[in-house]
């Protein structure tokens, strides 16, 4: 059971809840999001991607309208199992 780090005042609506239960998966240890930036095209629901690894984990991209938001997750789960435990946060 890992950690959401809350350290931006603003997130992209909706991100928060699933990051809370994405938190409570083993083997994730800290869950933080970063920087948000407008993207060129637009996704009308919230969609998490993996992007890539990173030092202690992997960082993925949140998009919701026309926003990404970076989301740095530090586990020691390969690719492919974060990505399924994300796809099914995405179906949700």
């Amino acid at each position: 059971m890992g950690r959401l780090v809350l350290n931006h005042s603003t997130n992209i609506e909706g991100l928060i809840p699933i990051l809370q239960k994405l938190a409570l998966e083993n083997n994730i240890k800290t869950i933080t999001p970063a920087v948000i930036s407008r993207a060129r095209g637009r996704s009308s629901n919230l969609i998490i991607r993996l992007s890539v690894k990173t030092i202690n984990g992997y960082k993925a991209i949140a998009r919701k309208g026309n926003t990404a938001q970076e989301v740095f997750i530090s586990t020691e789960l390969s690719k492919d199992e974060l990505k399924e435990i994300i796809d099914l946060y995405n179906k949700k």
